[in-house]
């Protein structure tokens, strides 16, 4: 089992750059895709970007494809997201977590370990 920790959310205005980060621990990370999920005020829980294990495969969701990006550091277990060209509709809770498998996916169901989420908030 992977456990979790987000950090680096906040406040930002719309155009701006937010990079948030997301600290892992247990052996597992190192062959474990990785995915960045958010959800806002009222709305479910959706895919945001993916990572496959090695790093070499990413996914992202057509709302955010061109504006962030999904990278991460296995030697560090650390994954980041850099989001830049935000806007008010990115607003939301930022949930990273961890799959069973290591080939990258969209899949909620395929992500076994979950984070606390961090607050990301954009202003117009």
């Amino acid at each position: 089992q992977v456990q979790l920790v987000e950090s680096g959310g906040g406040l930002v205005q719309a155009g701006g750059s937010l990079r948030v980060s997301c600290a892992a621990s247990g052996r597992t990370f190192s062959v474990s895709a990785m995915g960045w999920f958010r959800q806002a005020p009222g709305k479910e829980r959706e895919f945001v970007s993916g990572i496959s294990w090695s790093g070499r495969s990413t996914y992202y969701s057509d709302s955010v494809k061109g504006r962030f990006t999904i990278s991460r550091d296995n030697a560090k277990k650390m994954v980041y997201l850099q989001m830049n060209s935000l806007k008010p509709d990115d607003t939301a809770v930022y949930y990273c977590a961890a799959s069973r498998g290591g080939a990258v996916t969209s899949r909620e169901s395929d992500f076994a370990s979950w984070g606390q989420g961090t607050q990301v908030t954009v202003s117009s």
